[in-house]
């Protein structure tokens, strides 16, 4: 395959992810959008695998097919309540893929250096690429070897950078993995001397790149890859369980980076291009996310810095039960309703039971639609996508500032799963761990209806007053089995 095809192919499929992104930003558009994100790839693996300077097409077909095996298995078994910890581990492989490649343009260049320096210096340029050839020196590290003293040095800082990031990315999102998962205790956790750790293992990185830079050894790159392991350790695990959303899109931010910067490396203008698409898109969607829950966008990078100066307040009152019969009165009573989703819901797979309420409810004329936090879940649209594999209709689904003004004027309010978008701490306590987040204030309605396994914190650990307020009766039990009890006191 000729550059020019291979080049075509690259814009092509460039054209192809922008549409991706672009189509993935509405409920309606998304399935299409995903198709244009497999074409594109599967045109710029094409591509690359069959364009110049590519060989050994035995071991790529295994690989691939390996891969794409597996990933294939993990799709199939991976239920929709665990996507945000497998988009973590995604995560983690790219981070791990652009340390890989990293090391191996290292040893590229040091291969080449040892080779350039027995070249003969009779050869004329032709010779010189003959001898060159003879000599194993060809693809990358044929590049290698016509680049400028100049270029080289560039290089160097493209591997270093390329390295770093990714091995940030790597640790970073095997912990958010371990969070998300349950394996890793979700508060945020720091070693003694916390953010001034960090600070050490980043300036102990830049004295490190001067020293690669000047000398080009190994050894600079091999330490600075343990620094940048143990920085992305640190930060995740110094970010609690409430930021773990912005977590996940953080790192989705960093490992395009890091693509990137191995696309610099590698000289490749699609994961240049590719990897600033996601490096960018991941960094506006984190600060958003973060202006959505009044959180500081430099703040939650740097692992959580700051923080509460003092204890938070304490609830007092007491969490009122009531059972199916209790609710299903009220419901009946009622002619305005909001469901608000969370993470319970998803871990319960309760979506569809929702959806089968919303039928019965909106035919009996009830006014029904949903609030949606825009960190509800564990990861950015998870509560969007459930809902919609439930076939609940669009047009009720509503976001924060789409409906938060209309709860004073709703009779019923129904929490399925969720704690701090609904905490009315974040207003009423400047010490809570989430003050100033802007929450969805269901505590306004007339009634609020918590469907909660049990009275512990939730995931984040944070106390929630809204289950201790006086229109608030807490629905207890898995929230598939409390709805599905529901559904058969409501015609």
């Amino acid at each position: 395959m000729s550059i020019g095809i291979v080049s075509a192919a690259y814009i092509a499929a460039t054209v192809l992810f922008i549409l991706s992104l672009g189509g993935l930003s509405g409920q309606e558009s998304a399935k299409r959008a995903v198709w244009y994100g497999i074409v594109g790839m599967a045109l710029a693996v094409l591509a690359t695998v069959f364009g110049p300077g590519i060989g050994n097409y035995l071991i790529v077909l295994v690989m691939v097919a390996a891969g794409a095996f597996a990933g294939q298995l993990v799709a199939k078994k991976v239920e929709m309540t665990e996507m945000p910890q497998l988009v973590a581990a995604l995560h983690s492989f790219v981070g791990l893929a652009a340390v890989f490649i990293g090391f191996n343009a290292q040893f590229e260049m040091s291969r080449v250096a040892e080779i350039m320096a027995n070249a003969p210096t009779s050869l004329n340029e032709t010779g010189l690429l003959s001898w060159l050839h003879d000599q194993g020196i060809d693809g990358f590290a044929g590049k290698v070897a016509h680049k400028t003293a100049v270029e080289l040095n560039i290089l160097k800082v493209e591997v270093f950078l390329g390295v770093f990031i990714g091995a940030v990315t790597f640790t970073g999102s095997v912990v958010a993995f371990g969070k998300l998962a349950g394996k890793v205790d979700g508060k945020a956790k720091k070693l003694p001397g916390g953010h001034y750790l960090n600070a050490a293992a980043a300036l102990g990185s830049v004295v490190l790149l001067v020293i690669y830079f000047s000398t080009g050894a190994l050894w600079p790159l091999l330490v600075m890859t343990l620094l940048a392991f143990f920085i992305g350790y640190h930060l995740i695990m110094g970010i609690g369980g409430a930021d773990m959303p912005v977590v996940v899109s953080m790192l989705n931010s960093y490992s395009g980076w890091a693509a990137s910067a191995i696309g610099f490396s590698l000289g490749n203008d699609l994961l240049i291009v590719t990897g600033a698409l996601v490096g960018s898109s991941g960094a506006i969607l984190s600060y958003i996310m973060c202006k959505a829950m009044n959180r500081s966008f430099i703040s939650v990078i740097l692992g959580g810095f700051g923080g509460t100066t003092g204890p938070a307040m304490e609830v007092e009152g007491e969490q009122v039960a009531i059972d199916a019969d209790g609710v299903a009165a009220a419901l009946d009573e009622a002619d305005s309703i909001i469901i608000i989703p969370g993470y319970g819901m998803a871990v319960a797979q309760a979506q569809q039971s929702v959806s089968e309420l919303t039928k019965r409810l909106r035919a009996k004329g009830k006014n029904v639609r949903f609030a949606i936090h825009p960190v509800a879940g564990r990861l950015p649209g998870h509560m969007n996508v459930l809902l919609a594999e439930a076939k609940v209709p669009y047009d009720i689904v509503l976001e924060m500032d789409e409906i938060n003004d209309d709860f004073p004027d709703t009779d019923v309010a129904i929490v399925i799963g969720s704690n701090d978008i609904v905490n009315p701490a974040a207003q009423e306590d400047p010490n809570s761990p989430i003050a100033g987040m802007p929450v969805l204030e269901c505590w306004k309605a007339k009634q609020v209806f918590v469907s909660k396994r049990g009275q512990g914190t939730g995931y984040s650990g944070i106390e929630n007053p809204l289950f201790y307020k006086e229109n608030t009766r807490m629905f207890y039990g898995d929230a598939k089995k409390s709805l599905d009890e529901l559904l058969t006191k409501i015609s």
